[in-house]
């Protein structure tokens, strides 16, 4: 279990970097914008902005692909109770990411609960992360026909 939150974490510190090399790209992008326009002022909007592109990452790449950079490069994937991951669970997932600091109270509510194993948002949107390759939560259920010998 150990191993798993230490590979989370990884994949949350490879993300963060995404993340910040985004923002800075767009920043390089748009300042020169509002430097000619002088609207500064626009700036202290900057953290709703930083506070989007979070969760567009986290939700986009989990709602399409079910894995973040950071995730696929630490060989995790988010699975779905019911094996049907989508946007909405993993915008529900991802919403204590909104500026980091809320991902502490998420991580410490999913052990006070009672599973140390998920955050409590996964358990509001009923997913998880597991390693690739491991079985998901709905490969048991999963029955195989043998082939008839005509």
């Amino acid at each position: 279990m150990e191993k798993l939150w230490g590979k989370r974490f990884l994949a949350l510190f490879i993300d963060a970097l995404v993340i910040t090399l985004i923002s800075w790209i767009f920043t390089a992008l748009i300042y020169p914008l509002i430097a000619v326009a002088n609207i500064f002022g626009i700036l202290n909007y900057w953290l709703v902005l930083t506070a989007l592109v979070i969760i567009g990452y986290f939700t986009f790449l989990e709602g399409k692909y079910s894995t973040t950079l950071g995730k696929n490069i630490a060989k995790m994937k988010v699975i779905a109770d019911d094996g049907n991951m989508n946007f909405s669970k993993a915008f529900k997932r991802n919403l204590s990411k909104i500026l980091w600091f809320p991902l502490i109270i998420d991580v410490l509510a999913g052990f006070v609960v009672g599973n140390s194993r998920i955050r409590y948002l996964d358990k509001f949107a009923k997913t998880d992360v597991t390693n690739v390759g491991t079985e998901d939560k709905n490969q048991s259920k999963i029955s195989v026909e043998p082939e008839s010998t005509a």
